[in-house]
């Protein structure tokens, strides 16, 4: 079989396409055949080393896919060869064939394609897992979202919106804010040209919750807007910057700042996962949400996919397609 391979560290160009063996079938385990991998900004940072997780060399990248299970072990009864479905993984999603465990496994539902299902699992459940489980969102709170027409910050307004939220997208452009509009949003801010706490402060007085997978400069404006009781989620660091928190604001207005490492959850409390991803379906299935994946390259353009997402050129999610 084919797969994306990392066999150095470094940058999307370094990535080679090789023939690798078919990995070996376990127990509690089922064999997929891959239609589509979703891009994500963990994968720019694992190629370089620079992951939470760091995987042996040669590895393959990507830890969300769709396609079609092929075998299942003996012990394995909720799935079945044939059934079209979505996974997880801690990498090597960029590959024809993938064995994973049972429990990452989901079936998907039949309107659903192949390249919003590889798009599904990590964007959208990042964002429900933080805005529900870790933030407490509740209906008619402020909802700030940071980075809002990127891959987990389109799910975060599409999402707060579903559980009732009124949204405040941030983003770099005219382009980007509309696509945000399109899911959801009800305010919007061009932090390129607008004064972020200013411009809060004159949309909706301040925010309950900011979802930010930015951190930087965005993340101290963020701070200074947020009401009594505010919950920052803090996802990601987008802009290369780990903000550094001035502890006496957080006294002050009694706010929260909560992580979010949804991978995570799949050894720590894989339940959370499921019942959330359960849930996204559901809202997937009543037209509630709608994967927006921007776009789609063959596997032998897997590098250019990459460094699409690492430059910000696309909106929503970037997919692999490995047919």
């Amino acid at each position: 079989m084919k797969a994306v391979l990392c066999t150095k560290l470094g940058g999307p160009e370094d990535l080679e396409i090789k023939e690798i063996q078919a990995p070996e079938m376990k127990p509690g385990h089922v064999r997929v055949r891959v239609r589509a991998a979703g891009v994500n900004f963990a994968d720019t940072l694992i190629i370089q080393g620079k992951y939470q997780v760091r995987p042996e060399l040669p590895f393959s990248p990507g830890i969300e896919l769709a396609g079609e299970v092929m075998e299942v072990a003996a012990d394995v009864t909720h799935l079945k060869p044939g059934q079209r479905v979505m996974g997880m993984a801690q990498s090597g999603a960029y590959t024809q064939e993938v064995v994973l465990p049972a429990t990452a496994v989901v079936p998907i539902p039949d309107m659903m394609d192949f390249a919003s299902a590889a798009a599904f699992p990590v964007a959208y459940g990042t964002s429900h897992v933080a805005l529900d489980h870790r933030a407490h969102l509740k209906a008619g709170e402020k909802l700030l979202v940071l980075g809002a027409a990127g891959g987990v910050g389109l799910t975060a307004v599409e999402i707060g919106a579903a559980m009732g939220a009124e949204v405040v997208a941030v983003a770099s452009s005219p382009e980007k804010l509309e696509v945000a509009r399109a899911h959801g949003a009800t305010h919007l801010i061009d932090y390129s040209k607008d004064d972020l706490r200013e411009k809060v402060k004159e949309l909706v007085g301040g925010v309950d919750v900011v979802y930010d997978p930015v951190g930087g400069a965005a993340f101290d404006a963020s701070l200074r807007c947020i009401n009594w009781e505010g919950r920052i989620l803090v996802i990601g660091f987008a802009s290369g910057t780990i903000p550094q928190i001035p502890a006496n604001l957080l006294l002050v207005k009694n706010v929260s700042v909560v992580g979010t490492f949804w991978g995570a959850y799949m050894h720590k409390d894989p339940k959370v996962l499921g019942d959330s991803l359960k849930t996204l379906l559901g809202w997937y299935a009543e037209g509630k949400l709608k994967p927006h994946v921007s776009e789609t390259f063959p596997m032998v353009e897997a590098p250019k996919a990459l460094r699409a997402l690492m430059e910000r050129r696309s909106t929503g999610k970037v997919v692999i397609d490995l047919n």
